[in-house]
């Protein structure tokens, strides 16, 4: 693991430990509050017997006994209390992760735009954030009360008998660190687990995708064949996950079980100290009730929930980490659109959907993207707001590279509009500056011509519910967003196809009165005459002109000019 990623793993873990201090104390003073029977059963066992039932006084032995239990109902106690705090930190920590995940899964979508996309994000925030928030509290509270537990029975057998003291402790040290020591191929090995099962489950995913054109193909031996070898991945990572944690075995029997042993076979040397049956005893209850649970505790925390959390917060990190330093923000000088030798395809053995484009809209003309299906309309529209990168020549917007210039300098809004949850008004100023004025409001949604909808929905501040919207109303609230934006360079990629001739020619005069580069990709003929200018595009041949004028010199452009009848008004 690189530093930066190691960096990007940790940082949830650091920042959910130092969020909240007090939470951590809390954990602290109920676990001191848990431990306190592992202190006192060694103690209790002890004079139970020696003071009590072997002296004859069983009150006293029963009063001992009673202490322990009630000793027990407080760790009941604090043990509730302890789940809560954890619970206070743990939630914070899966919040983080999943900020860290969907970072990246935006981060490379934007990245590889029409390429290849990150289809195993879903299964990483819905599996393995989960996954990890739930290994971060085990391991939280494993390693917590193991340490307050080891902390108890060394000062019990301490002040009880020093000498079995000195027969436990070695062994269980010896196993401790044997554990411990095992933990990186643990992690390594859990780590190509997840991997396997996350590649099995994308490659399940692809198929259940692609099951008619597979059948089509009369291709199910091969993708079977493939999936079967995505399988035997899984389960050989598996199988060598469970080899290394057979240490964990070993481990739990020379830590928790050879000092019982020891305790047993040096029991005549304890007793020629002068240590009591009772103390035996009670030593023993130290080992097998509290010792030996504990370290039982810790090696399946670690074991399994701690390397599965450092395996998930090594993918996440994977998926989140920016290897590449992110991408300035630069603020054009102006809106004007320049292509030059622009070339772009969707994968680098596919035919280019643009190619060697040179293309200058200056500032505040209104150009119409007009061509048959196909012919890389949406492309050229995403590669003008900078959501593609060309794969050859540059795009600049005011004199920057589109990709890099400051998000409030453009926006584009595709035929498919996007409407969230909360009020209208959410929806309309999402993209505007803090604190719109009521009339500035108002004025937008009159010249677009939106006011039925505000009636409609109930007002501004009226809770909006996405599917009650007609996909007409849809895309009136995006264009309402779009025209409130303080973006200059507007790109319509037939966002305005839902509505009727009317409705569309009052939108696109009313961006065309705003302000700023117009670039409308259009899906009528009344859509182009409205542009000062008409892109033509028919794969390698791109032609330029007024209305008129292409419809002389352009053939296709003539053809579609017939083929595009003015609509009835609805």
């Amino acid at each position: 693991m690189t530093a930066a990623r190691r960096g990007t793993a940790t940082a949830p873990l650091r920042r959910a430990l130092r969020r909240h201090p007090s939470q951590l104390a809390r954990i602290a003073a109920w676990s001191a509050l848990e431990a306190v029977p592992a202190f006192l059963i060694g103690h209790a066992v002890a004079r139970a017997i020696e003071d009590g039932f072997a002296a004859g006084r069983p009150g006293t032995g029963l009063a001992w006994l009673a202490a322990l239990g009630a000793a027990w109902l407080v760790a009941a106690v604090a043990a509730r209390q302890i789940v809560l705090a954890v619970a206070a930190v743990a939630e914070p920590f899966r919040d983080d992760l999943l900020a860290v995940v969907v970072h990246g899964a935006v981060r490379r979508a934007a990245a590889t735009a029409g390429a290849r996309r990150d289809s195993a994000a879903v299964t990483r925030a819905g599996l393995q954030v989960e996954l990890a928030r739930d290994a971060f509290a085990a391991v939280v509270t494993t390693v917590r009360g193991f340490l307050f537990t080891v902390v108890s029975v060394v000062l019990g057998l301490l002040t009880l008998a020093p000498g079995a003291a000195a027969l436990v402790l070695p062994p269980f040290a010896a196993g401790l660190g044997l554990f411990l020591a095992s933990l990186p191929a643990l992690a390594r090995r859990q780590r190509a687990f997840l991997m396997a099962d996350e590649r099995l489950a994308e490659a399940t995913t692809a198929t259940m995708g692609g099951l008619r054109d597979i059948a089509a193909c009369g291709a199910e031996r091969r993708e079977g064949d493939r999936l079967a070898a995505r399988v035997a991945e899984q389960a050989a990572a598996a199988r060598a996950l469970a080899r290394v944690t057979a240490v964990r075995t070993a481990a739990l029997a020379v830590g928790g079980w050879l000092p019982v042993l020891l305790l047993l076979a040096g029991t005549p040397w304890l007793l020629r100290g002068g240590a009591g049956a009772g103390v035996v005893v009670g030593a023993l209850a130290y080992v097998t009730q509290s010792l030996a649970p504990a370290l039982g505790g810790l090696v399946q925390g670690l074991g399994v929930s701690g390397v599965r959390l450092a395996a998930t917060l090594d993918r996440i990190a994977a998926s989140g980490a920016d290897e590449e330093p992110p991408v300035p923000r630069l603020r054009p000088a102006g809106a004007e659109v320049r292509l030059s030798g622009v070339t772009f395809a969707y994968g680098p053995h596919a035919r280019p959907v643009v190619a060697d484009l040179d293309l200058r809209v200056p500032e505040g003309e209104h150009l119409a993207v007009v061509g048959p299906s196909g012919a890389g309309k949406s492309t050229l529209a995403a590669l003008v707001s900078g959501l593609l990168r060309p794969g050859a020549g540059e795009a600049l917007i005011g004199g920057v590279p589109a990709a890099c210039a400051d998000p409030s300098a453009r926006v584009l809004i595709p035929q498919e509009a996007y409407v969230f949850r909360g009020t209208l008004r959410d929806n309309l100023t999402y993209l505007a500056p803090e604190g719109v004025p009521e009339e500035d409001l108002g004025r937008a949604v009159a010249a677009l011509g939106a006011e039925d909808l505000v009636e409609a929905a109930g007002g501004y501040d009226a809770p909006l519910d996405p599917a009650a919207l007609s996909a007409g109303r849809r895309q009136l609230v995006a264009l309402v967003r779009a025209y409130l934006s303080p973006a200059r360079l507007v790109v319509l990629d037939e966002a305005t196809s839902c509505l009727d001739p009317a409705a569309e020619a009052r939108v696109e005069r009313a961006f065309a009165r705003r302000g700023g580069t117009l670039v409308v990709v259009a899906h009528r003929i009344t859509s182009a005459r409205r542009a000062g200018r008409v892109l033509l595009m028919d794969g390698p041949d791109v032609r330029t002109g007024t209305h008129d004028e292409l419809v002389r010199t352009a053939p296709l452009y003539a053809d579609l000019v017939g083929h595009w009848q003015p609509e009835p008004v609805s």
